[in-house]
């Protein structure tokens, strides 16, 4: 059976990025991302629905991410799915669905060209990570290369 795991989100960090680095020396990055949709009800009102994703970013991207994206700032992530389970402490069994970042673009103005000096982002490519740089990033983190290869469309 075919199935495909694929999230495009353009929306606003809901708070600054936290960076860690893992014993293994992998640098993961965990923010969260708002999108908002408007539409119209029956009653001809608008009505605003947001929702809140949280999104972990690993390798340079991590760190690329904590180091030019603050709370507020509006991010293009493309990335997958993925399903976060675990016991809490009274010993209910919780899960939540998260977004692992495979790629992203700055979503700018020229004030993000102000505040990193850097005239390169006015019209920026996606962050893209070198095989040689994923070797070390947990399995779950790896994109799946082969998966564009694998849609017919």
């Amino acid at each position: 059976m075919a199935s495909f795991n694929k999230v495009i989100i353009l929306g606003n960090l809901t708070r600054d990025p936290e960076v860690r680095t893992t014993n293994s020396g992998t640098t993961v990055c965990r923010f969260g991302v708002a999108t908002t949709r408007i539409s119209r009800g029956n009653d001809g009102e608008n009505r605003e629905e947001v929702v809140f994703v949280d999104v972990d970013a690993f390798a340079k991207q991590a760190e690329v991410i904590g180091r030019y994206f603050t709370k507020g700032r509006p991010i293009f992530i493309e990335g997958r799915l993925r399903l976060d389970q675990w016991e809490s402490a009274t010993g209910e069994k919780r899960s939540k669905l998260c977004v692992v970042l495979e790629n992203f673009q700055f979503i700018g103005s020229a004030r993000l060209e102000e505040e990193t000096g850097d005239g390169n982002f006015s019209n920026p490519a996606p962050v893209a990570l070198k095989k040689e740089e994923t070797s070390n990033v947990p399995s779950m983190a790896r994109p799946n290369e082969a998966l564009d290869e694998d849609v017919p469309f």
